[in-house]
């Protein structure tokens, strides 16, 4: 028997990976999370907390290393809590996310599928579309940046590899222009402090739209750092001041002002225009959420003669998609600057046969129902928690052809792939879009329809 204990040191071989990207390995019956490691090495790992059933451990020496291993591009990796993947190739990463979505499908969903290869992004880098800095003034002085894993301690991050160069020089812009003229960063243990957050969003057309979140209603010297912005970036579009001084950890409050240009961007989607403010949910890949749009679009299987309900539709961005291809498009989504948002847009493309509400997504459905309304087609889209436990029941007596399932966590699409297995629907068709590249996430798209053999 191994002395299973905190600090001692084994030899052990990598044989999968966790749902956040850590190798794991076995001893003694034992499974042991291991970060930064890939399936098929073997490593020297100093454990570093132990319980019953698991530990987790810490990589000390590479003894057999693997060919997929590459060098990370980043210098802060493995200090920020932002990526997962950058110590592999980013094909195992592919691979690594697709035996991810194929093993909750068959252990929790109960379902085998032959899943195509997960869809990646041609170019992993600078995609993201949306940054949200928390500013810190600590030890080391001023941090704008991202969290250390598991904490509240920001990492400055002079630049990231997952932002356009776009944010990068904005970022620095902002930072001088905070340190030149002395203005406090928000201290979320006192209260105290003016700067919360800097937030950046960018579009396809190289246009930028910064706004900061602070603790109070006026920003000093806010004319002189629009001027140090602009000059960073000649795209800025606008800066607009958040006002959030309530003690939470939301990161926007309920005030906007414009201090300079316009308070939002317009980007395409789909061959469609969205209007973009501060505070409207856009996914943050813009390529490859394309992608994943044109993927449930094809699961849909739309002849231009169906009705369509769309849960959790954000400001309507599958929804219009969808609309170009059916009869009659419901969106239903909690949120009710979405749904506004969601309204505008359909104006903005001359989308007529869509239409939205504002409510949770089993109240609406179930109200849709009362009123005799019977979709041949229902698509979903729910946050990473997946859908409530009375939701699939309220669809499935909806009786949909088609359920389109798009998903942010494998892990509850395979628990509610398994509650509609036991309502009369069954998987039939699934594939990975990798959205956000070298981290853990990945989406899914997958295709339930009415057995008719029940």
């Amino acid at each position: 028997m191994a002395d299973i204990r905190k600090n001692t040191v084994h030899t052990l071989d990598i044989t999968g990976y966790t749902a956040e990207g850590m190798g794991v390995a076995r001893l003694e019956g034992r499974v042991v999370f291991v970060p930064f490691t890939i399936q098929g090495e073997q490593w020297r790992v100093r454990l570093e907390k132990v319980n019953k059933n698991m530990a987790w451990g810490r990589g000390v020496e590479l003894l057999l290393p693997s060919p997929k291993r590459i060098v990370p591009d980043c210098p802060l990796y493995g200090k920020c809590g932002g990526c997962q993947f950058r110590h592999m190739t980013y094909e195992e990463e592919l691979r690594a996310k697709g035996q991810r979505i194929a093993d909750a499908l068959e252990r929790v969903g109960r379902v085998r599928l032959d899943l195509p290869p997960v869809l990646g992004a041609e170019d992993p880098l600078r995609y993201r579309n949306k940054v949200q800095f928390p500013v810190s003034q600590g030890r080391r002085g001023l941090s704008i940046g991202y969290y250390r894993p598991r904490s509240h301690d920001v990492l400055d991050t002079p630049d990231c590899p997952l932002q356009p160069e776009a944010v990068t020089r904005l970022r620095g812009a902002f930072k001088t222009w905070m340190e030149e003229h002395a203005i406090p960063a928000y201290d979320e243990t006192t209260g105290k402090g003016l700067v919360r957050h800097l937030y950046v969003r960018t579009n396809s057309r190289g246009e930028s739209l910064v706004c900061v979140v602070a603790n109070g209603e006026i920003l000093p010297h806010s004319d002189t750092l629009v001027k140090a912005l602009r000059r960073s970036h000649p795209g800025l579009a606008g800066v607009v001041l958040n006002i959030n001084t309530r003690g939470t950890n939301v990161i926007l409050g309920d005030r906007f002002v414009a201090l300079w240009g316009q308070d939002w961007l317009e980007e395409k989607l789909c061959q469609l225009s969205f209007r973009l403010s501060v505070p409207s949910f856009f996914q943050v890949n813009l390529a490859q959420t394309q992608r994943l749009y044109q993927t449930a679009l094809e699961l849909a299987q739309l002849s231009g003669s169906e009705t369509v309900l769309d849960l959790y539709c954000g400001i309507g961005t599958i929804s219009l998609a969808l609309a170009r291809r059916a009869a009659r498009v419901i969106g239903a989504e909690i949120v009710p600057r979405a749904i506004e948002d969601a309204k505008e847009n359909a104006t903005r493309n001359g989308v007529s046969n869509a239409e939205f509400f504002c409510g949770d997504a089993g109240a609406v459905a179930r109200r849709l129902a009362e009123e005799g309304i019977r979709p041949q087609v229902i698509c979903v889209d729910p946050p990473r928690k997946g859908l409530a436990p009375e939701v699939p029941a309220i669809l499935a007596a909806m009786g949909p052809e088609r359920i389109v399932y798009v998903s942010c966590d494998p892990a509850t699409l395979a628990r509610d792939v398994d509650r509609f297995s036991r309502l009369g629907y069954r998987a039939i068709r699934a594939r990975g879009i990798d959205l956000f590249p070298r981290t853990a996430h990945v989406e899914t798209a997958m295709l339930l329809e009415q057995n008719s053999a029940l």
